[in-house]
């Protein structure tokens, strides 16, 4: 009887130890298809990109300013902090201009996190997740274009309250 019960449990620890190993190596592929690649100066990335969740609105950045879904900001952990970028949505080529001011948390592989005005106006807010280009852009491009932005966005609601 303790023969076949130490069988058995062979064959349990055998059995666990495989799935427990094809687990590893899905959350391995899993993984890679989401890192974000290292960004430097004048470079172009490609990787994934998310957005803020509200439970930050209102909590302090990396750069001491007070986090707010309606700015044009982002975070990232490869990037200089106050650095401007020009992030391409992969899937439908809509594009804007944010400023890094946050880190996110080591864990977190993804290239960027943008605000939730980004993901909506690079439409993958209801998607959660979306392929990205990040390119570094100098201070003068990526301040006018997020004026611009921000002018267009302004003049949107003012067209919306017309009607």
């Amino acid at each position: 009887m303790q023969l076949f019960n130490m069988y058995n449990m062979k064959y349990i620890f055998v059995l666990l130890s495989f799935l427990l190993f094809s687990q590893f190596s899905f959350a391995q592929s899993v993984e890679e298809t989401i890192v974000g690649s290292e960004v430097s100066d004048d470079s172009v990335a490609n990787g994934i990109a998310s957005y803020y969740h509200d439970k930050f609105v209102g909590r302090p950045t990396s750069t001491g300013e007070l986090f707010s879904n309606d700015k044009y900001t982002a975070a990232s952990n490869t990037l200089a902090l106050n650095t401007y970028v020009k992030v391409t949505n992969l899937s439908n080529g809509k594009y804007l201009y944010v400023r890094i001011n946050d880190r996110m948390a080591k864990s977190n592989k993804r290239l960027i996190d943008v605000a939730s005005i980004c993901a909506k106006k690079l439409d993958f807010h209801y998607k959660g997740l979306t392929k990205v280009k990040v390119e570094i852009v100098p201070e003068d491009e990526g301040r006018n274009g997020i004026l611009a932005q921000r002018t267009e966005l302004n003049g949107q609601n003012t067209e919306a309250n017309k009607l």
